[in-house]
């Protein structure tokens, strides 16, 4: 997970510095036999997108994202108790954080205003007639004809 520089990589050029990134052991919930008292196996990773040093336009599109791991302070929490040791957690979390930071390094391509071609448009119409046409001829029946 980690780059040679101490850091978590993202794409080519943008990386995360370790120091950014809090990781705090805590207990795991759930089943876990007579160690879940004992050992503290689950990870909560916290990551402050505002304090840190990705480039401007990651945190603007972190920040807009409706994600529930980002609360309303731009902090990323993610909690991670899939496995039973700590450092798988530790391996999960970071590859969680680093798949939602690299969800938003595209930047999305503008979209193009189209307009429909004037067959595409008659054709609509032509059906929507047909249509109405069809609806018409299910009305009541006048038994007196």
């Amino acid at each position: 997970m980690s780059t040679g520089q101490g850091g978590l990589a993202i794409g080519n050029r943008v990386s995360i510095p370790e120091g950014e990134i809090e990781i705090q052991a805590i207990r795991a919930q759930g089943a876990g036999g007579q160690n879940v008292n004992k050992v503290s196996s689950a990870i909560h990773l916290r990551f402050d997108i505002s304090a840190s040093s990705l480039p401007d336009e990651y945190k603007q599109r972190l920040l807009a994202l409706s994600d529930r791991r980002i609360s309303g302070d731009g902090v990323v929490v993610i909690k991670a108790q899939r496995f039973r040791s700590q450092e798988k957690n530790r391996d999960d979390a970071l590859s969680r954080l680093q798949a939602l930071v690299t969800s938003v390094s595209h930047t999305p391509r503008k979209r193009l205003a189209t307009r429909p071609s004037k067959t595409a448009r008659k054709k609509r119409m032509d059906s929507k007639t047909r249509r109405g046409q069809v609806k018409s001829l299910r009305g009541r029946v006048d038994r007196d004809h």
